[in-house]
């Protein structure tokens, strides 16, 4: 008898590794080689059949980016500049539409997207340099649109606080994106900058399930812990929205009204929502973890998705791929405008100003990188895709 977790004469069942989300380690989509885990049976009764150690540390790997600031002019945001301080993300959120932008670099949009973080350690120093160019032009600059700024590793790293350290002597707005608490720790800087109309944060609440969040986001704050940055941004002045984002079919979609009104009632001014994206990899990394944690759910989410979706699983046609279309989507996006509006969610965050830009200061010399975290630096690495 195969052992529990196994299907016999067929691939292994992989248990999760503590505070990991997903459950596998595939090849990323250019790699050349795959490899498929399969169960012949002669596992003996009892014998530990878990593909994946139990805890996975965190590698952290210095970036050799040579620019900060990357451009987009995709119609479906609300800002065509951004920054990611950090490539992969620790929280470990399954649905994450990040995960395939580890694939650029050599490593698995599974465990490798949150286990092994590429940190932008001269990021405050290249954002010096390219806000002093000859015809540099202020917009809002949109801080996490593709990883979290707000990672554990930012506990130690403190990158993202650089960057504010930079936008806030150059009186740069900038829209901020997280759905960790962490954000509270920048007050001393996010505040006065919102006070003088250059800072708006927006809070990702998925679920306000905490045994849901904990399966579906392992290493991310608590729902409780997010509607209370909301509340503390709004009580400093900082003008603060919800993204109830992403909104799974089946699995959290029947939470749109509550989180809007939690969040409204902690002090969001402005709200959005996202329908679930399973752009490459992601579609099998997030079934993998469906079927393990929701194995009677896992159709109906499926089927769902495809609804939206023109029967794929994605699209990825700017107007489609964060809203989706056909009658399930249509029924979505109906639920949150009344569901908004009922709360008082009713448009955007005030725009930003950009009158009072001025260039920072030129960059000092650099500094030796702290040691603690790093690991030997990887090849020249490509810059991930625009969110």
């Amino acid at each position: 008898m195969p052992p529990d977790g196994a299907r016999e004469g067929g691939p292994l069942r992989r248990r999760p590794a503590r505070g990991r989300g997903a459950l596998s380690n595939p090849a990323g989509r250019f790699e050349p080689v795959r490899e498929e885990p399969f169960d012949d049976g002669w596992a003996r009764e009892g014998e530990e059949t878990a593909l994946l150690p139990e805890r996975i540390p965190t590698e952290v790997i210095p970036d050799r980016t040579k620019t900060i600031i990357t451009r987009n002019d995709s119609p479906d945001v609300p800002f065509d500049r951004s920054i990611n301080p950090y490539r992969g993300c620790e929280h470990g959120c399954t649905y994450c539409f990040a995960r395939p932008s580890h694939a650029y670099l050599g490593y698995s949009p599974g465990l490798d997207f949150e286990t092994r973080i590429v940190a932008k350690h001269k990021a405050a120093r290249l954002l010096r340099v390219e806000l002093r160019r000859k015809g540099y032009r202020p917009g809002t600059l949109a801080l996490g649109s593709n990883t979290d700024p707000y990672q554990p590793v930012e506990r130690e790293l403190k990158i993202t606080r650089s960057l504010l350290e930079v936008l806030a002597e150059a009186r740069h707005p900038i829209g901020v994106v997280t759905k960790s608490a962490m954000v509270l720790r920048d007050l001393d800087l996010i505040a006065p900058m919102a006070e003088e109309g250059l800072a708006q944060v927006m809070i990702s609440v998925t679920t306000l399930d905490p045994q849901l969040a904990r399966r579906m986001e392992p290493r991310a704050a608590a729902p409780a812990r997010r509607l209370a940055a909301i509340r503390s941004l709004a009580k400093a002045g900082v003008p603060v929205g919800v993204l109830a984002s992403p909104m799974i079919p089946a699995l959290n979609d029947s939470e749109l009204e509550a989180i809007l009104e939690a969040a409204a009632g902690a002090g969001a001014r402005s709200a959005g929502y996202i329908l679930l994206r399973l752009p490459h990899e992601l579609k099998d990394l997030f079934f993998e973890w469906l079927e393990a944690n929701y194995p009677t759910r896992s159709g109906h989410v499926e089927s769902l998705l495809r609804e939206a979706r023109g029967g794929s699983l994605y699209k990825a046609r700017f107007g489609e791929r964060m809203r989706g279309r056909g009658p399930w989507a249509d029924l979505l996006a109906a639920r949150f405008r009344v569901a908004a509006r009922r709360a008082g969610l009713v448009g955007r965050l005030p725009p930003l100003r950009l009158d009072l830009f001025r260039p920072p200061a030129a960059p000092k010399d650099d500094k030796p990188a702290a040691p603690s975290l790093f690991a030997p630096p990887p090849a020249a690495q490509p810059e991930e895709n625009p969110a």
